[in-house]
């Protein structure tokens, strides 16, 4: 029975590990998408030992951290601001701004606050799946690495053959962030008057206002730069 156990508590680390990681792997590939070639791997590199870093502290206090209420409500905003960010962003590779060092610090600093409000999640489901087990906590972690390096790669790959998929990536980040406000502890007793689905439509309102005001913010700066490059 203990060895049946062990067996579907690493088969549920591991698949956690699969689902959850793959949403860190889309925000490193985002955020290091205009990067030259040696930084996108520098970014990926820092941006998962980030992401790795911070699930080894939240899986410590992620059961009590998704309780404090407005916890998920500012990671949800934040997540917001992000995907309008990156998307707001697509068209803007200018090879000049692109290789200043600032933008690897940047991008990092991108992926490391939506990975700490990403983690979250996954540091709990890594710690319930784990059952107190720290031997089993520790493995899940460990996976996490290649895991995200590797989808980082694939992601970053895809995307400069499908453009598309930075917008389905920021829309993402739009579903995850109205999902984490509707369950934000301080607004339960709201969500408890609303049908049972109204957690789903507010993530999709969250992917739906991520995309649309991501491509205004983008077309407003490619007018300002086509007005500017007229004018000179």
């Amino acid at each position: 029975m203990i060895e049946d156990a062990l067996i579907i508590a690493i088969l549920q680390i591991i698949a956690i590990d699969i689902v959850l990681g793959g949403d860190n792997a889309i925000i490193i590939a985002l955020a290091c998408r205009n990067l030259p070639t040696r930084q996108k791997r520098l970014g990926i590199l820092w941006g998962t030992a980030g992401a790795i870093i911070l699930r080894c502290i939240l899986v410590f206090f992620a059961s009590t951290l998704l309780t404090v209420p407005s916890l998920k409500l500012i990671g949800g905003l934040l997540l917001i601001w992000i995907g309008v960010k990156l998307l707001a962003e697509e068209d803007e590779i200018d090879e000049g701004t692109v290789k200043q060092s600032g933008n690897l610090f940047e991008a990092v600093r991108t992926i490391i606050i939506a990975d700490f409000v990403m983690s979250l999640d996954n540091s709990v489901a890594i710690a319930a799946a784990a059952k107190g087990n720290m031997t089993l906590v520790i493995f899940g972690l460990a996976l996490s690495v290649p895991i995200i390096i590797g989808g980082s790669a694939i992601i970053l790959k895809m995307m400069q053959r499908f453009p598309i998929i930075i917008t389905a990536g920021a829309a993402l980040l739009g579903w995850l962030a109205g999902d984490l406000i509707a369950h934000d502890p301080l607004l339960k007793d709201q969500m408890a008057t609303l049908p049972a689905y109204a957690p789903k439509i507010a993530a999709a309102a969250g992917a739906l206002f991520v995309v649309v005001a991501g491509r205004i913010i983008a077309a407003r700066n490619a007018a300002s730069a086509g007005h500017h490059a007229s004018d000179q």
